[in-house]
């Protein structure tokens, strides 16, 4: 490893005196030489070597840099074997995925960003609809029905999802999240074609508008949570309030409920230990949507 790091550092840019341009010529022949027999000798336990000191994910990647240069060395016949197919990968610490908002964080993203503001209103979206950031920042009024139900497509999955808008909704989904997204639309200072807009009035794009919406949480005080937390938290307060896991997966429009159980684990633990029988009347609907605005 060490010799391979020294020759791509002696190799430079060509130099204009022909003198010198052939002098570095010929350097660059004889290092293209050397690394012919430097990985005529490369084996699996040089690779793992290099990749002792790091942690599992950065080892995983550059063992990734690894397989393609030794492909492509492989294709050019500059060796015979791939070495680092005899490498296996780390294995990753469990980890929870993306973290749920806290109802502080909501607390405080709501009381830093006033309700006509864009942050704001894609705040809410997110967190009454639960849709993906690559979902939320495609929906339009032409998506709501006459109904008040929101129906759209997702990007990920190809699942259609049905979910209540302005119509009125389940008491597991707790209404006063869409009573704040109907005001946050109503504040809207213009309107645009999707309702996640940048200054310009013009869509995000998915990379953009995540890293946007980072940068407001943070503003906020809101530090670690991304806008796919968003989504977990929808998951676990509609479970925390009996929702059955087939309602949740309709709302988020998960094909498979083991997500889904993975989202809502801690919540069905709080709602058997409480002992509330929320789950019986957690599909009776509200005679209407609340209508008082909200700051």
């Amino acid at each position: 490893m060490h010799e391979l790091r020294r020759l791509a550092r002696a190799i430079r840019c060509e130099a204009a005196d022909p003198a010198q341009a052939f002098s570095h010529r010929l350097r660059i022949g004889l290092l293209v030489s050397a690394l012919i027999l430097i990985l005529c000798d490369l084996r699996a336990d040089h690779i793992q070597k290099d990749l002792a000191e790091l942690s599992p994910h950065p080892a995983n990647n550059r063992l990734k840099v690894w397989r393609s240069a030794c492909n492509w060395w492989l294709d050019q016949s500059l060796i015979t074997l791939n070495p680092a197919a005899e490498v296996k990968r780390r294995k990753l610490p469990k980890s929870g995925g993306f973290v749920a908002w806290l109802e502080t964080d909501i607390e405080a993203f709501r009381g830093f960003w006033p309700l006509e503001s864009a942050e704001r209103l894609a705040f809410e979206l997110l967190h009454w609809t639960g849709a993906r950031m690559g979902d939320a920042i495609a929906l339009t009024e032409g998506m709501i029905g006459k109904d008040g139900w929101l129906t759209y497509t997702q990007a990920k999955t190809d699942n259609q999802v049905v979910l209540p808008f302005r119509a009125p909704a389940p008491e597991f989904a707790e209404s006063e999240g869409q009573a704040f997204l109907l005001s946050a639309l109503d504040a809207r200072p213009s309107r645009h074609a999707v309702f996640v807009v940048t200054i310009f009035g013009k869509p995000r794009s998915v990379k953009a508008a995540s890293a946007w919406f980072a940068a407001a949480a943070r503003a906020a005080g809101v530090t670690g949570k991304s806008a796919h937390g968003l989504r977990k938290r929808r998951a676990g307060l509609m479970a925390g309030n009996g929702a059955t896991t087939n309602q949740i997966a309709a709302w988020l429009g998960h094909e498979s409920l083991k997500m889904v159980e993975h989202y809502t684990k801690s919540a069905d633990r709080k709602r058997m230990l409480a002992g509330t029988g929320r789950e019986q009347k957690s599909s009776n609907f509200p005679a209407e949507v609340p209508k008082q605005a909200i700051k």
